[in-house]
């Protein structure tokens, strides 16, 4: 007996010290170590095709949902507990986009490649709010899997009937605040931001937003008491370099309850994540050319440890899936039937072949200086409209393109529709048709001066505002004082390079895309008064509503920016044998519409000086007279003081 007991005794001891050593042996299946992966896109702006874009210095083609789609698959198939969201954007950017509102093919192809949840980008609402409305009604009724649409901060108090659109289409769709998706026993609390500077951007929407920290904190406290193992934010809000602008880092400090922020807006592309606190933010870039995934394991107290974080591109060795492709396929069709055989034309024709290097997107806007791509994008505006006025053409002094409307570049190759179309996707026209239209607008040349120096001053802290022209030349020093830069401005006539000497107060015809035009008349507040620009009719006149002053073809349609740069390559004369034309090598160089002066001589620091350089100077002089009286005074004190 006594042996049996001691034999039990050393058993226990065994046993105590085993579950001691390996708490693992001593826990229920729930208290084991609960483990997570995350997949998470933003910004695919309507990427659903694969596209070429630079990758590891060489284009090649990149993303795509049918490659997307098989990526998801084995994830979930390796680990169940697999979470697949977007932080929006999912929209705006391709030829899907011309069936946004009757098809949703992109929200659709979210939830049919596995997509558990999304929110709301600034790009969503570019149809305005019954754009926006009647997406989500269409994918609704589509009677496809959906992704959960969440979204936190926005408020329909004291909507309007033009707001309510919006509401009823999201009470349709299922849209909530915030919500939790269990995934093999855990508890994923997923909520949405809309952030400020989204806000700013959605020029096309009226709907109003709560503020992002207070919304953020109530949706984690509701999240916390329905028992969120793991709180999620899919933020389109973004990140920056400036802590002050970086959205996503605020809400993680003034929020210190989310684990992971999924941010998305700024398109930034963080090769590791960013950890403020005990909060994971993880960024992958846009368009679908890398998707990012995180792995994350909870600790005992509850947090969430981050134990892998990756970046996979989406290249063209990965498989397609076969069932995605095909659906995608249908939506080609009606593309073709329903947007693009109204311009005569169709998804994979060939409209010209190229041998050069344009601009990559990934250095669009960043290098202060003249950009091959921003040259023909302005070039196909005015040859554009010469070819559809005719004998009525009313020449141009100048088409302006600025770096923010550019999205995407013209490929080596063969060159197609849709190519030209990714080039200035952006927008919807007064004819509710995709593709922002050109806008016509006359500036004197005092005017256009100014707009040579917004480019010269601005640019080089917000690189969307750097201007690309074809007509308006002009030379500036980054040393001169802010609002002072340019040194020399002139037109040109790009075909003969004939030039000519600005007018101050004449009125020149100038041409660009309706967003565009639009942002000319919000510089004076932007600049705070310094800067004016006010564009005017023929006449002179202010103008009020720039869909009154858009450019048509001849056939009485909206020209679009797109189709500019369309019938542009198209234009272009084949040679003996050949079907199409090819790109002049003229765009192999640059033409000195931009010249940056560094030398900084005499010279260029103080030519041309503007009223600006005027009050410096007088500031300055009167510091010095200023610093000489203090001088005499203090002189004259000390003499009194020594007598």
């Amino acid at each position: 007996m006594k042996k049996r007991n001691y034999v039990v005794a050393i058993c226990f001891i065994i046993a105590t010290v085993m579950m001691t050593a390996f708490p693992v042996f001593g826990k229920t299946k729930e208290d084991a170590q609960k483990e997570l992966e995350i997949v998470f896109t933003h910004d695919l702006h309507s990427h659903l095709d694969s596209f070429t874009t630079e990758f590891n210095g060489k284009q090649q083609k990149m993303g795509g949902f049918s490659r997307i789609a098989t990526v998801i698959q084995e994830k979930k198939k390796e680990n169940p507990a697999t979470l697949v969201v977007d932080a929006g954007d999912f929209s705006m950017g391709t030829l899907y986009q011309t069936i946004y509102e009757s098809e949703a093919s992109e929200l659709r192809m979210l939830g049919k490649i596995g997509f558990d949840a999304t929110t709301l980008g600034n790009h969503e609402t570019d149809y305005r709010n019954q754009g926006l409305a009647n997406m989500l009604n269409s994918a609704k009724n589509s009677n496809d899997p959906l992704p959960q649409f969440v979204l936190s901060n926005i408020s329909f108090e004291d909507a309007g009937e033009e707001e309510l659109v919006v509401k009823e289409a999201m009470d349709h769709y299922g849209a909530k605040p915030y919500t939790i998706i269990e995934k093999n026993g855990i508890k994923i609390g997923l909520f949405g931001i809309f952030g400020k500077t989204s806000i700013e951007y959605s020029t096309m929407c009226t709907l109003t937003f709560t503020d992002q920290i207070e919304s953020a904190k109530t949706a984690v406290d509701a999240l916390k008491e329905e028992g969120a193992d793991i709180i999620v934010c899919l933020s389109h809000s973004g990140t920056d370099v400036d802590p002050e602008k970086s959205e996503d880092e605020i809400l993680a400090k003034q929020v210190p309850d989310i684990d992971v922020i999924i941010s998305g807006h700024t398109h930034t592309t963080l090769e590791q994540p960013i950890k403020v606190g005990n909060t994971i933010i993880g960024s992958t870039g846009a368009y679908g050319s890398r998707i990012g995934t995180m792995k994350l394991n909870q600790q005992q107290d509850g947090r969430w440890e981050l134990e892998q974080y990756e970046l996979i591109p989406i290249t063209s060795d990965i498989k397609e899936d076969k069932k995605t492709k095909q659906q995608l396929e249908e939506f080609h069709q009606l593309i073709n039937k329903d947007y693009l055989a109204q311009f005569g034309y169709q998804m994979g024709q060939v409209l010209a072949t190229n041998t050069v290097e344009f601009t990559p997107m990934s250095i669009m806007g960043e290098r202060h200086q003249e950009e091959n791509l921003g040259n023909f994008i302005a070039d196909s505006y005015i040859n554009t409209i010469k070819k559809e006025e005719g004998e009525n053409y009313i020449p141009i002094a100048a088409a302006i393109v600025p770096a923010g409307v550019v999205r995407e570049t013209i490929p080596k190759g063969e060159v197609k529709v849709e190519d030209a179309f990714m080039t200035m996707s952006l927008g919807i026209g007064k004819d509710k048709i995709s593709g922002y239209p050109l806008v016509d607008v006359y500036l004197t040349g005092k005017e256009l001066k100014t707009a040579a120096e917004i480019d010269a001053s601005i640019s080089p802290i917000m690189g969307v505002a750097q201007l690309y022209t074809s007509g308006l030349h002009f030379t500036f020093s980054p040393k001169r004082l802010i609002f002072n830069k340019v040194m020399d401005v002139s037109l040109w006539d790009e075909e003969t390079g004939e030039q000519k000497p600005l007018e101050d107060d004449k009125l020149y015809r100038v041409v660009a895309d309706l967003y565009s035009g639009q942002m000319l008349s919000a510089v004076e507040k932007q600049s705070y008064g310094l800067l004016s620009i006010v564009p005017k009719d023929k006449n002179g006149n202010k103008i009020e509503n720039f869909e009154d002053h858009l450019v048509y073809q001849s056939n009485g349609k909206e020209l679009k920016a797109w189709l500019c740069v369309a019938d542009y390559l198209k234009s272009f004369e084949p040679k003996e044998g050949e079907t199409v034309g090819s790109v002049p090598e003229y765009y192999k160089e640059l033409h000195n519409r931009k010249v940056v002066d560094n030398s900084g001589s005499l010279k260029s620091l103080l030519s041309h000086p503007n009223k600006f350089t005027w009050i410096a100077l007088g500031i300055v002089v009167f510091l010095i007279i200023l610093i000489v009286l203090l001088i005499r005074l203090i002189q004259k004190l000390l003499f009194r003081r020594k007598r």
